[in-house]
């Protein structure tokens, strides 16, 4: 039978509110699950929504998740290479009396979505359309797309945002009794131990050690930090 649960099933956009809970004629209310499409590149997002505009879901609410490295519009932000994050918190926290505009403006693209939405006009997007319209609009794109998960029955983003226990409290995404899809699961298994590994360098070490050889001589919680210089030396 017809898709009964999902805005496209009558051609017309269904009332939700911010828990994703619509109202049966009882006065109950019934939960609404959203998709969360997890892929290995931000690629293959783009080619995911391409394939869904020319599907009859096409008009879904959907949203993309992805870093600042992809969605920062800022110009010095932007332009500035592997920071971008502490750049951005940094404005946002107003250090050095400044702050970004863009931030200000992401009222502006989530009301674009839901306008578009009201007129039937809603199609997937790609996160470059996303960008495109923040800079016409002056609104943040990266900020925006998270808003826009509130109201998305769609939500694509790479693995790690949903295997990554530390992304997924920053992304403010739970994923208790939703849908998980994962495109090309294989890769899983990286993406997992990605989440769980980081790396260190040489200096890194030796600096680690100075500073552990100095507590230890100093007699400051010496069986805690023997057995840390140790593992320092050994890796060394």
């Amino acid at each position: 039978g017809p898709c009964t649960k999902c805005s496209c099933s009558s051609g017309k956009e269904t009332s939700k509110d911010k828990s994703n809970k619509k109202k049966k004629e009882n006065g109950e209310q019934t939960f609404i699950p959203k998709i969360f499409f997890g892929t290995r590149t931000h690629k293959q997002i783009t080619q995911i929504t391409r394939e869904l505009k020319r599907t009859a879901y096409s008009s879904v609410p959907m949203t993309i998740l992805s870093s600042r490295d992809y969605t920062c519009i800022h110009p010095v932000v932007s332009n500035s290479g592997s920071n971008r994050n502490e750049m951005c918190v940094e404005l946002l926290e107003g250090k050095n009396g400044k702050s970004c505009l863009y931030y200000h403006g992401v009222h502006k693209l989530s009301e674009n979505h839901a306008l578009k939405s009201a007129h039937m006009m809603y199609q997937a997007w790609d996160i470059e359309d996303l960008v495109s319209l923040g800079k016409k609009l002056r609104a943040c794109a990266y900020f925006a797309a998270r808003e826009l998960m509130v109201g998305a029955d769609i939500v694509f983003c790479p693995y790690n945002y949903l295997l990554d226990p530390q992304i997924r409290e920053s992304m403010e995404i739970n994923l208790k009794g939703q849908v998980v899809i994962l495109d090309e699961a294989h890769n899983i298994e990286d993406c997992a131990r990605e989440s769980v590994s980081f790396g260190v360098t040489e200096n890194q070490l030796r600096a680690a050690r100075e500073e552990l050889d100095l507590m230890v001589n100093s007699n400051i919680r010496q069986k805690d930090h023997e057995p840390l210089r140790a593992v320092c030396c050994s890796l060394i």
